[in-house]
């Protein structure tokens, strides 16, 4: 089933919430503060997704800032950015929808048309 990770006092969720609406897109929704990703499920998620762990930073987020991550990342394992995002849900860039073996990261409208038929 498709799947929506979001938190819902974000702008940018809520207009993917929004746009797959509209869309009549099916999806489960999943509060990311509220029900933490797995450090299994971000692994599953970004393995899927074919993409560099450092794209499911929220790194304009306030904990990000205050755990000055900027410096840090670039000299933690796989496993330790792993688990750091399992930790707190606000460290992880949002919304995520997992689409028909698709993961969005963000929400771009014209990323998400070329998936979203």
């Amino acid at each position: 089933m498709n799947t929506l990770i979001w938190y819902p006092r974000c702008s940018t969720c809520k207009n993917a919430k929004r746009y797959l609406d509209e869309r009549n897109v099916k999806y489960n929704l999943r509060d990311i503060k509220e029900d933490r990703l797995s450090v299994k499920e971000l692994e599953e998620i970004i393995n899927l997704s074919k993409k560099d762990i450092k794209c499911f930073f929220n790194t304009s987020g306030l904990v990000y800032k205050k755990l000055r991550l900027k410096d840090k990342l670039p000299n933690m394992t796989s496993d330790e950015k792993t688990k750091l995002l399992a930790s707190d849900g606000m460290l992880v860039k949002r919304p995520i929808f997992i689409y028909d073996n698709n993961v969005l990261i963000g929400f771009k409208k014209d990323n998400w048309e070329e998936i979203i038929k």
